[in-house]
């Protein structure tokens, strides 16, 4: 999934901190080259944007906010009162982001589709529906309609009653555009809220506006998908009509409807459907692995080796990947060799030391992996690569203090990365370094407040490991109102309602999850929801499964464990 950055909340590095140090200074100073004259307590705008940093670094928001308020009054920087307001609103310091909104307000007054976001947010968020009609009509007129979604969305935990009252008011108010991707918008964030009536509104107008569409069914069949009525979500889709009639973006996302609803085989039966690139034969690959259909993967192996007489490099590479899926290790390099050309070639060794660890020479492999981190002649994601597989591979021997060391040196390199920051914070999870994996998730969502996978992993992180239920529980419902249709994040739901103590809702939502897809830590909760509920029969039967999808699985451990099944 990609979400959308906002510049103004990226982390600092110490390089681009120096520079804001300096340009603060400067603002500071006259041209005489003296200090203004400041009444009341004097504030270094560059020691509060350092405390700010080193307070953001250590996951303390508010004081964080604070401090970079106090830079931006003091520097009459409108960039840091735009920061401090971002992370005041992360923090939930409603009235902190306030402040800080009216500062960076007085410092940049021309209005900014950002301002306005942020305003109505604040005006949601304190129930002041006029204002917030307002600033949501400025983003509507300007064709911003993701943001005025966004600042709906960000709502919904504090006043979900005044949301659904300015949805609807969207709805039928005609500012929303002739874009698929807007209803599809609304009309999820509608079923999030159990809006049902307003879900056949949308519906309704999607008809009218799109007659005969086929993303129309598309449509359907998600909004059913993500209120957990799948059997009906699959009729949708089976009356479509033959799938290689459609327009190719249109088959790819029939394809992607099918595999969100958990039968990854029929996605790929979908794909295989009309005419074939490379790009459909590498997604044939992928389902069918997930499907774990080897012999259709056997199958396609086969055809693409028929057509491999001419030195295709992306078939070639492909090719290796295949191999790699059905074990043959050899034949995959053999393939890796012969990929042509210098584009792909960061690709061939990436995938070249993966198979020489699968292969069980792991000196050669780590090597190879060290020479592509060291290569200053490879770009920046070829060397992040080569990082995170080392990490990666380092987690499969068990060799804890190589991990940690690969992760260290990867965000020594690049600073801040989101992948890194992410699959390192997922480190610390797993073992058991609970208050570093928070800071490294804290640290993302300060960068991309709206990462959906962070706000997941966090707020599942707090439900599971810690007793912040409140907490986990708004981080995930923001999470829920983005991708409502997702099964690790239905499944998150459930788990922080029977943390709280609702546990017949939690088995709904667990139940809805389990459905969505096949998976041992979804059927872990499920089966210690149920035990706790008495009914141990069925919860006997999801333990089995559990096991069967993975014995060693982490969540299934402590389910035992702490159940006594």
């Amino acid at each position: 999934m990609t979400v959308p950055q906002h510049p103004g909340l990226r982390l600092i590095s110490r390089f681009v901190l120096l520079a804001v140090w300096l340009s603060l200074l400067a603002a500071c100073v006259n041209d005489t080259g003296l200090a203004r004259p400041v009444a009341g307590p004097v504030v270094d705008p560059m020691e509060a944007s350092m405390a700010g940093e080193f307070a953001l670094q250590g996951g303390q928001l508010p004081e964080a906010a604070r401090h970079y308020l106090d830079a931006a009054r003091a520097a009459g920087d409108p960039v840091l009162a735009e920061r401090a307001t971002r992370i005041a609103l992360l923090a939930d310091a409603d009235s902190l982001a306030r402040q800080a909104w009216d500062t960076w307000h007085a410092l940049a007054p021309q209005p900014t589709p950002d301002q306005h976001m942020l305003a109505a947010s604040l005006a949601l968020r304190a129930g002041r529906s006029a204002d917030a009609r307002r600033q949501l009509g400025a983003l509507y007129a300007d064709g911003n309609w993701q943001m005025a979604l966004a600042a709906l969305a960000g709502a919904v935990g504090k006043q979900p009653k005044l949301v659904v009252r300015l949805l609807g008011d969207a709805i039928d108010g005609g500012v929303l555009p002739n874009d698929l991707g807007a209803w599809l918008g609304y009309g999820g964030l509608a079923e999030r809220l159990d809006q049902q009536p307003l879900v056949d509104r949308i519906v309704a107008q999607v008809v009218k506006r799109f007659p005969d569409d086929p993303r129309v069914a598309l449509l359907r069949a998600q909004l059913l998908r993500q209120s957990g009525k799948l059997d009906e979500a699959r009729k949708v889709l089976a009356a479509l009509d033959e799938p290689a009639r459609l327009v190719p973006n249109l088959r790819w996302a029939l394809a992607g409807e099918y595999d969100a609803l958990g039968d990854p085989a029929k996605a790929a039966e979908v794909l295989a459907r009309g005419e074939q690139d490379e790009s459909s034969y590498a997604q044939r690959a992928l389902l069918l692995d997930k499907a774990g259909d080897t012999a259709g993967l056997g199958a396609l192996y086969a055809e693409l080796k028929r057509g491999a007489t001419n030195p295709n490099p992306l078939r070639r590479l492909l090719l290796g990947q295949i191999a790699e899926l059905l074990k043959h290790y050899d034949e995959a390099l053999s393939w890796y060799a012969s990929v042509p050309g210098e584009r792909l070639q960061s690709q061939v060794r990436l995938r070249r030391a993966n198979v020489l660890h699968a292969k069980g020479d792991k000196e050669a492999a780590y090597a190879a992996l060290h020479a592509i981190e060291a290569d200053a002649a490879l770009d920046d994601d070829a060397r992040r690569n080569g990082y995170q597989l080392e990490a990666d591979l380092r987690h499969k021997d068990k060799d804890v203090p190589g991990e940690r060391e690969a992760f260290a040196r990867a965000l020594a390199a690049f600073p801040d990365n989101l992948d890194l920051l992410y699959a390192r914070a997922i480190m610390w999870e797993r073992q058991d370094e609970i208050a570093k994996a928070e800071a490294d998730f804290r640290r993302i969502l300060v960068i991309e407040p709206d990462n959906v996978a962070t706000l997941n992993a966090l707020g599942y992180t707090l439900a599971d490991r810690t007793t912040r239920y409140r907490e986990a529980l708004e981080l995930i419902d923001r999470a829920r109102v983005a991708d409502p249709g997702n099964a690790a994040i239905t499944d998150s739901y459930g788990w922080v309602l029977f943390k709280l103590g609702r546990r017949t809702e939690a088995l709904d939502y667990l139940r809805r999850a389990y459905a969505l897809q096949k998976d041992p830590d979804i059927a872990s909760h499920l089966a210690q929801v149920l035990w706790v509920l008495g009914d141990k029969d069925e919860a006997r039967r999801y333990f089995d499964e559990a096991r069967k999808l993975d014995p060693e699985n982490r969540s299934l451990l402590r389910a035992l464990q702490e159940t006594g099944a």
